[in-house]
């Protein structure tokens, strides 16, 4: 099978790409403009390209020269709060690029497109949240990414392809072959931001708000190893393939844990970290997790890497690594 992965460069994207290659049936395809994802964390047996969404001419080209059959969209940009500051720049990479992405699947042998979508488009919840679940995006990042399953579900039937929607959780955690993990610092996630702060004499963390209306006052997410992540895209484009039906997916393990409880965790590790309350950030949403029956029951899948502290630990060991691998990013 011809794949072509969209932002293809970025954490995530070098995830799947991994597995992709793994599977030597399939030939990988990688389109990246490089402004938040690094080539480094491009499998060397795929072929990559550096270009934007927005460029239907370049895109049209290789979905037609190299007979592309799946596509997968993880190309989009990714901070909360800059989404918030700056509308223009998200709606023109994260809705037009879709848009202008999916219009270059005419006439092409797209059978397959798989889209990286957000929990955030639920908005707040109490509780764990199922894929029945109107959609109330209350942040503007959140709102692209509801527009982007508008845009794929409108041009499914007009271009002929079957499409599985991914609603991510909090992805975290590091690859197992030690070869792939999170370089980007701009998105602020917490899992991240203990890995870097692990590598300080003098390690602080800053908590944005302690006044939601949960148990401890911080913002509650269900927390998902990458690794785990990269296989449930397999899964998914396996169901495409063999039932030729769409779907969307909530990607989670069903259990949420509160930032200070993440935090409380990494000063188990290291003693003298200092925590600091600051204000709430613009589009954070106060709790989600997800319910995880129909992903169970869709993909007959169980993950290899749910355990809190494993995927703390191998986001910690990939910093260490990534110190040497700076020199060349």
């Amino acid at each position: 099978m011809n794949i072509l992965v969209t932002g293809g460069a970025g954490y995530i994207g070098g995830h799947i790409i991994e597995l992709l290659v793994k599977k030597k049936s399939n030939n990988v395809f990688v389109l990246d403009n490089l402004s938040t994802g690094y080539k480094i964390l491009v499998n060397k047996k795929s072929k990559f390209f550096k270009g934007d969404i927005n460029n239907t001419g370049l895109i049209k080209k290789i979905l037609k020269r190299y007979s592309i059959e799946t596509i997968i969209h993880l190309a989009a940009l990714l901070n909360v709060s800059e989404a918030e500051k700056n509308k223009k720049k998200y709606y023109i990479n994260n809705i037009a690029g879709t848009r202008k992405l999916l219009l270059s699947c005419k006439n092409t042998m797209v059978k397959n497109f798989i889209f990286s979508s957000s929990c955030s488009i639920y908005g707040n919840i109490k509780g764990t949240v199922d894929e029945k679940r109107k959609p109330n995006p209350l942040g503007y990042y959140a709102f692209t990414k509801y527009k982007g399953e508008e845009l794929i579900k409108k041009y499914a039937s007009r271009f002929n392809y079957n499409f599985g929607i991914l609603r991510y959780f909090n992805v975290a955690g590091a690859s197992t072959s030690g070869k792939i993990g999170e370089i980007e610092t701009s998105h602020g996630h917490l899992i991240k931001n203990i890995a870097i702060q692990s590598m300080n004499k003098k390690p602080k963390l800053n908590i944005f708000g302690n006044d939601y209306p949960t148990k401890d006052g911080t913002c509650i997410r269900d927390y998902i190893h990458v690794s785990d992540l990269a296989e449930i895209h397999l899964k998914g484009l396996n169901y495409l393939i063999n039932n030729r039906k769409s779907f969307i997916l909530n990607c989670g393990y069903g259990k949420g844990y509160s930032v200070l409880q993440i935090v409380k965790k990494f000063k188990r590790i290291q003693k003298n970290l200092k925590i600091n309350i600051v204000d709430r950030r613009p589009g954070d949403i106060a709790k989600v997790y997800s319910n995880t029956k129909k992903f169970k029951k869709l993909i007959k899948w169980k993950p290899k890497y749910n355990n809190i502290n494993k995927i703390i630990k191998s986001a910690i060991n990939w910093e260490k690594k990534l110190k040497t691998i700076k020199k060349i990013v």
